[in-house]
This record gives C-alpha cells, sequence and structure tokens, in this order.
C-alpha cells in the first residue's frame, strides 16, 4: 500500500503566495520583453490577487450569522 507523505506548511497561505509573486517578479526583471516575461508577470499577479483573496477571507468582519 502506497503511503502518502503530507507536508506540513508553516507559514501561512497569504505569505506563502506573496513570496512566490515576489519570486516571480523578480525572475522576470531578468528575463527580456516577450511571451516567458509576461506569463511570468501574470502568475505573480495571480498569486498576489489570491494572497488578498484570502485575507480577506479570512478577515475578522466575515463572521457567520448567530
Amino acid at each position: 500500500m502506497l503511503t502518502r507523505h503530507r507536508v506540513k506548511q508553516t507559514d501561512a497561505l497569504e505569505v506563502r503566495l506573496a513570496a512566490e509573486a515576489k519570486r516571480l517578479r523578480e525572475q522576470a526583471k531578468s528575463l527580456p520583453p516577450g511571451a516567458a516575461r509576461d506569463e511570468m508577470l501574470r502568475r505573480a499577479r495571480q498569486a498576489e490577487t489570491g494572497s488578498q483573496m484570502s485575507e480577506w477571507l479570512r478577515s475578522p468582519g466575515l463572521q457567520p450569522p448567530e
């Protein structure tokens, strides 16, 4: 039987996504203008948006009705 190796994340999702966006933007700076650079910048924007959405969903303003 195969066992699944689970990785325990130490950082919050928002932090990991923000770090990924920063890393992608830094990599994109080293690329010449073109499709590869545009794709990398698009992925960075997606990671930033995901980080912001996750923060918004975890905000204390979103409480279930009592």
